[in-house]
């Protein structure tokens, strides 16, 4: 397995998943348990068929089986799970099937349209096939065992995860399609969320509200006062969560955000974090100077270092009629990215700043609460 990735000009090292974790620690229980072998490392088989060798870091004998332990490396993509510690308790059964459950710090799923049914511990498909592989090898055929995957710190660090949104309680999920990390973060986001769009679509929904993050969340449930349960924050990844949605045929969207994020789809900027593009000031500028702003006003604008600061001067000068352009543009943006291809939402807007509240929304406000209670 080649053990770096180059991205964005970077040589960045590759990690394991929990997955890949769960497997080696379970293999290296088994092997303990029924070979007493006792390994310092274990070689486990990815889905690619490429071999992957990771190290243990205990192994110890129970009253009625064997655990061992795995330290998630994620290489250089640092997430909320990397450096934890996952382990898997194995017990012989009388039987021939291999059971496979998740114990304290592995979270149950509690909603349908995730791969796992409800009431089951969220170990996915790839990492129970992986693990129950793995064991098989060394176990034959007609030996049962049981398999508990636990994790000391999961419920903690399942805080820092999308996990409760899905509808996964109690813990982190073991993950992982191929068993590799390959250190780009941003592609796992979005991978999360496109799993919470589908979960929704398989709920029943038909639309969606989508906010850049926490700030926007707050502002549906308190002043909007809309339900929770159609929301998905879509973080910076503006554009691939709207074509996201025109994949899973929604029907409705409705976009609600803070001025200083969704300023930037006004002008036709679908990925809004600042490494990315930053050009809010000049956004706002060349608005308001079609509105017939004066330079010297304009100037002042300039010097602003956020929408929030040039909002005052936007107030004392009486040009909020700025902000129902910008959420016109944000709508007009929107839909034409998600132009000529097949099935087209209906997309509506909301702005609000945090020290003015409510800015303008593409329909009016009492219009589109209605619409959306």
């Amino acid at each position: 397995m080649e053990e770096f990735v180059f991205y964005n000009g970077k040589k960045l090292r590759k990690g394991y998943t929990t997955g890949s974790c769960a497997t080696a620690a379970a293999t290296a229980a088994t092997a303990f348990l029924f070979d007493e072998e006792a390994f310092e490392e274990i070689q486990i088989e990815l889905p690619s068929k490429e071999n992957l060798l990771i190290p243990i870091a205990g192994l110890e004998a129970t009253e009625d089986g064997c655990q061992a332990f795995v330290v998630k490396d994620g290489g250089d993509d640092v997430d909320a799970t990397d450096g934890m510690m996952i382990g898997v308790k194995v017990v012989k059964t009388s039987g021939h099937q291999i059971i496979i459950d998740g114990g304290s710090g592995i979270g149950r799923v509690t909603e349908v349209g995730l791969q796992i049914p409800v009431g089951e511990a969220a170990i996915n498909p790839v990492p129970r096939k992986m693990i129950e592989e793995s064991v098989r090898k060394i176990i034959g055929p007609k030996q049962g065992a049981e398999i508990t995957v636990f994790a000391p710190e999961g419920e903690a660090i399942a805080n820092q995860t999308m996990n409760r949104r899905l509808g996964i309680l109690g813990g982190i999920s073991i993950l992982g399609t191929t068993g590799i990390v390959t250190p780009m973060s941003e592609e796992g986001w979005k991978q999360s969320i496109s799993l919470e769009l589908e979960m929704k679509k398989s709920q029943g929904h038909r639309s969606v509200i989508l906010c850049p993050g926490n700030y926007g969340e707050d502002f549906v449930l308190n002043t909007l006062k809309l339900s929770s349960d159609r929301i998905v924050s879509m973080s910076n990844f503006v554009g691939y969560v709207l074509k996201e949605v025109q994949r899973l045929e929604f029907e409705k969207v409705l976009m609600v955000g803070h001025l200083g994020k969704l300023i930037k789809v006004s002008a036709g900027i679908f990925s809004t974090h600042s490494k990315d593009a930053d050009a809010r000031t000049e956004i706002l500028i060349a608005n308001l100077a079609l509105l017939g702003m004066p330079v010297a006003q304009l100037k002042e604008i300039q010097k602003c270092l956020t929408t929030e600061a040039a909002g005052e001067i936007i107030a004392d000068t009486g040009y909020e009629a700025v902000y129902q352009v910008i959420a016109d543009k944000v709508k007009k943006r929107s839909e034409d990215l998600l132009k000529y291809r097949k099935h087209e939402p209906r997309i509506e807007v909301v702005l609000f700043s945090s020290q003015r509240g409510y800015l303008a929304s593409s329909l009016p406000l009492a219009l589109l609460k209605e619409e959306w209670r």
